[in-house]
């Protein structure tokens, strides 16, 4: 779920999926009760939709049709 501050300021472009992307990541059971490195579980395949997200995002930054488009992510 992406958490939004009002008084949050800006970290740049996928900074709301890079975080989210953490916290999901801390928060999992591979972390929490295996005691893994959340890089360890990133590897196993927890969090695979927020991590296509955040490739996604950072995709769309290289990409020259996002001055069009707009970059994807939030």
């Amino acid at each position: 779920m992406p958490q939004y501050y009002e008084d949050k300021p800006e970290g740049g472009a996928c900074s709301g999926l890079k975080e989210d992307l953490g916290l999901c990541l801390l928060q999992s059971d591979c972390v929490i009760q295996e005691g893994k490195s959340p890089r360890e579980c990133l590897k196993e395949g927890y969090c695979k939709a927020l991590k296509y997200s955040f490739f996604e995002c950072k995709r769309s930054t290289l990409d020259t049709r996002a001055r069009f488009r707009g970059r994807k992510g939030y």
